[in-house]
């Protein structure tokens, strides 16, 4: 976790939340009601009450260390993590999300889960396999052309346009239509898509 919090620390924009001790992202799907069609707060809020998701689950704790101040950022701001790299919510959704933090700064807990999920299915279930690599991969070129999502500080913007958020950020593949998507099947296969899956899933691997 040392390595972890140093990695964090090199990152654009992430020193100063790091120094600043940016509080746990907490929001109220309410209070985003009101703004513009397509903006970031707007598109959480949708998203949340759309899954059912509780934007409480994170239990926020004092912390004593920056590593504590990581882990609580990184719990608190994953569902949104979704959200400005459309990877749903299912067993290889989680998976991608869970490849582009995992690779942008090394978060251990998720270098395990991501890593045995892997070689458990390689085995057991070829594919369950298939479908997490996909994902996986997907994350991770997300994860190598992007700004670290971690070191964001997404209460800035609230009202900007999700599109506009993706662009600065560097999403340029966002997973939003592919079967591990939020939208699976929203857009239409192209050449290059996998046999048999629901909307583009390209083959990264």
């Amino acid at each position: 976790m040392a390595a972890c919090v140093r990695r964090f620390r090199q990152m654009p924009g992430a020193q100063s939340l790091m120094d600043r001790r940016v509080a746990p992202l907490l929001v109220d799907p309410q209070q985003f009601q009101h703004l513009p069609a397509g903006s970031l707060g707007r598109a959480y809020a949708d998203l949340i009450q759309r899954l059912g998701l509780n934007p409480s689950f994170y239990r926020i704790r004092p912390v004593e260390s920056e590593a504590e101040w990581l882990t609580q950022r990184i719990a608190s701001t994953h569902d949104l993590h979704h959200l400005v790299t459309g990877f749903g919510t299912r067993r290889d959704g989680e998976h991608g999300v869970l490849a582009i933090t995992s690779a942008q700064i090394g978060f251990p807990a998720f270098k395990v889960i991501t890593r045995f999920g892997l070689m458990a299915n390689l085995w057991m279930n070829p594919l369950v396999f298939a479908r997490l690599h996909r994902a996986h991969a997907h994350g991770l070129r997300i994860a190598q052309g992007a700004h670290c999502l971690t070191a964001v500080e997404w209460e800035s913007g609230w009202e900007r346009p999700l599109s506009d958020w993706r662009q600065s950020l560097g999403i340029t593949e966002p997973a939003d239509g592919c079967s591990y998507g939020l939208n699976p099947g929203s857009v239409r296969p192209q050449e290059g898509t996998v046999a048999g899956a629901t909307g583009v899933d390209r083959v990264f691997f």
